[in-house]
């Protein structure tokens, strides 16, 4: 009796697990799809990636796989999972390099690290990957909608950078190091004309370059002290006009 309530409740456990795999094989792609985009207009994005995961495991070939590599970057993106997000765009870029979407990825994969850019006195690799990013969107679909958008971006990017090379100019020139300082305000100018930072840049290049000619003259160099600390004064006033 008890070997026959033993095989009877195996019995049960296993056709119970079976029908909840049948339950979760027979969810169409047209119903993962829909409870994806469900989850994405109301912003919990973590469902919507699971749906949308299970779509392309499920159904690699449905018309909707598509839609859903697609918006698992945007999910991801949603939720500032840059990392991940730039991911999903990519493998979407390679799996698709010809689909009508492509400005839109390119252009998301630049807000990714455009998003991640830091402060001007700090490491701009984000930076210079955004910008890299905007260029080849801008250059390879120059009349898209989002190469248009990109500009925008591009501009900022273009301003940050010029700021990095203003603070590092700026640290060389209150160090006393005049030829790398100089080389920074000129890249400013090469670099960065039109941002709004490079009339600072023109008025410290002339000094470095005073600086540099005359560095083996002590009466000079008492006289480049102080007109590097009252530059470095007019520097701090500048900088919180136009990057605070």
């Amino acid at each position: 009796m008890k070997k026959i309530f033993v095989i009877s409740l195996v019995s049960l456990l296993f056709f119970t697990g079976c029908a909840f795999f049948q339950s979760e094989t027979q969810r169409s792609a047209e119903e993962l799809v829909h409870d994806g985009m469900e989850d994405f207009e109301d912003g919990d994005y973590k469902d919507a990636i699971k749906s949308f995961e299970t779509l392309k495991d499920w159904y690699p070939f449905s018309k909707y796989a598509i839609l859903a590599e697609l918006k698992i970057g945007d999910s991801y993106y949603h939720l500032e999972e840059y990392e991940q997000a730039i991911f999903a765009y990519e493998e979407f870029e390679n799996l698709h390099p010809r689909n009508e979407a492509i400005p839109y990825v390119l252009y998301q994969i630049g807000l990714c690290y455009f998003e991640q850019m830091d402060t001007v006195d700090r490491d701009q690799s984000s930076t210079l990957k955004a910008l890299e990013t905007f260029n080849r969107l801008i250059r390879t679909f120059p009349k898209n909608e989002y190469a248009r958008k990109a500009k925008a971006h591009r501009t900022q990017s273009h301003k940050i950078l010029a700021g990095h090379d203003l603070y590092v100019g700026m640290f060389y020139y209150k160090s006393k190091r005049y030829k790398a300082a100089l080389n920074r305000f000129k890249s400013v100018l090469s670099n960065y004309p039109d941002v709004g930072v490079h009339q600072f840049a023109l008025m410290l290049i002339p000094e470095c370059e005073t600086s540099i000619k005359n560095i083996s003259k002590k009466k000079d160099g008492d006289k480049r002290q102080n007109t590097s600390e009252s530059t470095y004064k007019k520097f701090l006033n500048f900088w919180k006009n136009i990057f605070t």
